[in-house]
């Protein structure tokens, strides 16, 4: 590509960022997080899901180690 097709496609991008720039600050409030508002805190729950990871990595380090110990 020569110099002057890169300085169109440059330009051509500014323009459309521009164009879009007013499109996009006049959308609707998110609902985000308020100043004055305290939100309430995200409860996750600690349930089976955790307790099957944490005895897999068990189990894997155990047969890890086995394997350590028995190449020496």
């Amino acid at each position: 590509m020569n110099k002057s097709s890169l300085a169109h496609a440059f330009y051509g991008a500014v323009a459309c960022m521009l164009l879009t720039a007013g499109a996009a600050l006049a959308q609707p409030d998110s609902g985000g997080p308020r100043p004055d508002v305290v939100p309430n805190p995200t409860q996750v729950p600690i349930d089976g899901g955790l307790s099957l990871l944490l005895a897999a990595g068990g189990v894997y380090g155990l047969k890890r180690l086995r394997v350590a110990q028995t190449k020496k």
